[in-house]
């Protein structure tokens, strides 16, 4: 019979698992794809040309994701240092749960003649805000599941096993649901199951109603074997504990390491970020490829992710987290300018043929470096994190985690819009991307390796 601790851990895990499909499905590969579409669809019709509908549409998608970032970076540090002083996180979890599956439930309201486009693009990124903010706190947790030469592994397996619930959700909605606007069929060749009428395209549609079924059903091992740990013996106020998180805000001059840490994960995760809000589009208004090839594509990279960050905890025990960043950095950096320097003509200036399928081939390349770069990323900045963590501050510390992953977050899909509307190019909007990863790298050259929980 597992231990107590072990059905903690597996109960963290399940977060994972639970949480992932909406950025498998919603985020990157099914609904913004299809966002995407019925936006180009919707600005043609109001008498836009294509390049600039698929421009405008881009710079849309990206203007609700700063808005959303910058909402969870206000909040995030003040609810984290009122959860540590309460000693409670699962029910801040429970409350950002609730929010959770009613936005994505409610995402089935995006008909394809696109009359809720605003309104469905608000309730996704209302659904963004409580997502990350019960993923915050849900990080919160980690460093008292094991010591530091467990975290790591634990982190990574958590992930992985994210991923590998992506890859299946993904499946799942590509067999079953998502249907070619072409034929009406979905990948398995028969109609949207449970009698959905494909001509409005409600198979993709229930992509929404489909994460919240996920995400009620798989986040019960949570709820039924995590518990906050024992409370503070004395309990601050909320004025407390904001007077206690600008002491924290502070005392980071102090401590470098922590200090170009988080400076250096706010530039690399917001590009990270901005590519997976990207993926899809770009291969949407880029390529033009059906949502069909896209969800294909979602499953490679997916799997790929899944497969990475397992190996990448793993090195992160051995080798500690930070070499593991390093690379994945240099990967993607790597992955960003070969997607810049490519389209339909070219590749790094080189002339293909017309008609050539190396483009796209590259682009599932790209697609799995992504994943995988990026799925180790995410574990090992999560167990570099705890490196840098207070033990008794955990929450206070996830939130400035979370706080330097979103201060920034409307810089990189607002240089995207704006490269978008001085170019006139979706996939020449994408340089600033390259540019937040450099600057993420050269950071964290003065990071010890070690953390610095003993300065």
């Amino acid at each position: 019979m597992a231990s107590t601790q072990q059905k903690r851990i597996w109960g963290w895990i399940a977060f994972d698992w639970a949480q992932q499909p909406f950025y498998t499905l919603g985020l990157t590969f099914v609904f913004s794809v299809y966002f995407a579409e019925v936006a180009t669809n919707r600005f043609i019709a109001e008498g836009a040309i294509q390049d600039a509908a698929d421009a405008r549409a881009n710079q849309l998608w990206f203007l609700g994701q700063t808005i959303a970032g910058l909402i969870i970076a206000f909040t995030a540090p003040v609810l984290g240092a009122m959860a540590d002083n309460s000693g409670r996180k699962i029910p801040w979890i429970a409350f950002f749960s609730v929010i959770f599956i009613a936005a994505s439930a409610s995402l089935w309201g995006l008909a394809p003649d696109g009359a809720a486009l605003y309104l469905m693009l608000a309730v996704f990124f209302v659904g963004f805000v409580a997502s990350e903010s019960a993923l915050n706190f849900t990080n919160a947790i980690l460093p008292s599941l094991g010591d530091e030469t467990q975290v790591g592994r634990i982190s990574g397996t958590g992930a992985s096993i994210g991923y590998w619930g992506g890859v299946t959700s993904l499946f799942i909605m590509l067999l079953l649901f998502v249907e070619s606007s072409a034929t009406g069929l979905t990948f398995a060749g028969i109609p949207p199951i449970f009698g959905l009428d494909a001509t409005q395209m409600q198979g993709t549609r229930f992509v929404g109603p489909f994460i919240a079924l996920w995400y009620a059903l798989f986040i019960i091992p949570f709820f039924l074997w995590v518990r906050d740990t024992p409370p503070p013996a004395q309990r601050s106020s909320a004025g407390s504990a904001l007077r206690e998180l600008g002491a924290t805000l502070r005392s980071l001059k102090h401590r470098r390491s922590l200090l170009n840490f988080l400076l250096g994960s706010m530039f690399y995760r917001d590009a990270l970020n901005a590519l997976y809000a990207a993926g899809g589009i770009y291969a949407k208004l880029v390529l033009q490829w059906e949502t069909m090839n896209i969800g294909i594509f979602g499953i490679i990279s997916a799997i790929t992710a899944a497969i990475a960050t397992y190996i990448a905890g793993r090195a992160d025990a051995r080798f500690g987290p930070k070499p593991v960043i390093v690379t994945a950095i240099l990967i993607l950096v790597v992955v960003s300018t070969t997607i810049v320097m490519m389209d339909r003509e070219a590749i790094y200036f080189v002339p293909i043929a017309s008609g050539s399928r190396l483009p796209d081939i590259l682009f599932l390349i790209c697609g799995a470096c992504i994943g995988g770069a990026g799925g180790a990323l995410y574990t090992a900045s999560r167990s570099m994190m705890v490196r840098h963590t207070d033990p008794s501050r955990p929450t206070e510390a996830f939130g400035l985690f979370a706080l330097s992953g979103k201060a920034t977050a409307f810089v990189a899909p607002a240089l995207i819009a704006l490269f978008s509307y001085l170019t006139g190019s979706v996939r020449l909007s994408y340089i600033p991307v390259i540019v937040l990863f450099i600057l993420g790298l050269f950071l964290l050259r003065s990071v010890k390796a070690t953390g610095d929980q003993g300065a």
